[in-house]
C-alpha cells in the first residue's frame, strides 16, 4: 500500500503554542506503544530539513528518501504512522524543534557531534558519512590544494562548514541556507565547488550530467536520530528499531534502495 506523508512547515510563532508537547519529562500529548511519548495521537512526527536527496525529497507530492525509510520503521514499531515536518537544520540542531514541540524526532542525514549533544540526545549511529567536494567537470579538484581561489559553498550549521572554514584557508567559504542553494550556486558559477556529506553530492552527481566528486574527505562521522533531551523512551524505541533492522536484513533493502549497493 502506498505510503502518504504530510508534509508541514511551520512558523516559529505557531511552535510556540506546542511548547508544553514532547517527550524529555514533560507531559506528551499522547502516547504511542510501549507508553512513548508523541506529540500527536497516532503519528510519529518527524523533524526534517528539505531537499537532501537521496535521504530526504519530495517525489511526486511525497516526502521520500533513505531517512524517510529507516524512521518508517520505527513508527511500524510503534504502531503509528509517520509525520513529516519541513523546518529549518538550525531549529533541528539547537533543540527548538523538541522545546517547542513540533515533532518527536528528527531525521536530516544529521552528524552527531559534541556541540549538538547538548541540545539534543542521539540515537545510536545509523549510518557512516564522511564530506566530499563537487565541482563542474570542467574545473575539478583533486584535494584540497587544488582549492587554491576556488569559491566554496557550504551550507549553513553543517559540518562541512565547520570543515571548510577551518582547513580551506586559501579558498573563499561561502555560506549558504541550504544544500539546492549551494548547488544552485556550483550551477550558475558564483561557485567553484560545493563541500557538504559524500552520499548527497554522489548522488548528485550521478543524475546531473556535468558534475563530478573530486575527492572524499575522511571525516569519521556517523549520522544519527535526535530527540529531545531526556527522552528516553523514545530513544530506547530508535535504537531498537535500529538493531533489529540491521539483524534481520531490512536495513540492507532501504540502502540498496537508495544508494544501488547494500553497505559495506
Amino acid at each position: 500500500m502506498k505510503r502518504r506523508l504530510t508534509l508541514a512547515t511551520v512558523a516559529a510563532g505557531a511552535m510556540l503554542a506546542l511548547s508544553a508537547c514532547g517527550g524529555g519529562g514533560e507531559e506528551a500529548a499522547a502516547t504511542a506503544e510501549g507508553g512513548v511519548p508523541v506529540v500527536e495521537e497516532g503519528k510519529l512526527t518527524t523533524c526534517t530539513h528539505l531537499s537532501y536527496q537521496p535521504f530526504q525529497f519530495e517525489k511526486d507530492d511525497e516526502v521520500v528518501g533513505f531517512d524517510v525509510d529507516v524512521v518508517d520503521a520505527v513508527a511500524k514499531k510503534l504502531g503509528v504512522e509517520q509525520k513529516i515536518v519541513n523546518t529549518p537544520f538550525e531549529t533541528i540542531t539547537t533543540g527548538a524543534a523538541f522545546n517547542q514541540g513540533q515533532c518527536d524526532v528528527a531525521a536530516a542525514a544529521m552528524t552527531i557531534t559534541p556541540e549538538r549533544q547538548e541540545a539534543i540526545d542521539f540515537s545510536e549511529p545509523y549510518f557512516a558519512a564522511n564530506q566530499a567536494i563537487l565541482t563542474k567537470d570542467d574545473k575539478t579538484a583533486k584535494d584540497a590544494d587544488a582549492l587554491k581561489g576556488f569559491k566554496v559553498a557550504a551550507q549553513a550549521g553543517t559540518t562541512g562548514l565547520a570543515y571548510a572554514t577551518e582547513n580551506f584557508k586559501d579558498a573563499e567559504v561561502i555560506t549558504y541556507e541550504d544544500l539546492p542553494l549551494s548547488l544552485q550556486a556550483l550551477k550558475n558559477g558564483q561557485a567553484d565547488a560545493v563541500i557538504n556529506d559524500n552520499g548527497v553530492l554522489y548522488d548528485y552527481a550521478a543524475t546531473n550530467d556535468g558534475f563530478a566528486v573530486g575527492f572524499d574527505i575522511d571525516t569519521g562521522e556517523h549520522y544519527g536520530i535526535g530527540f529531545k533531551k531526556g527522552n528516553t523512551e523514545m530513544k530506547k524505541a530508535v535504537d531498537e528499531t535500529i538493531k533489529e533492522i540491521k539483524d534481520n536484513g531490512e536495513y540492507d533493502k532501504i540502502y540498496e534502495k537508495w544508494f544501488g549497493d547494500a553497505p559495506k
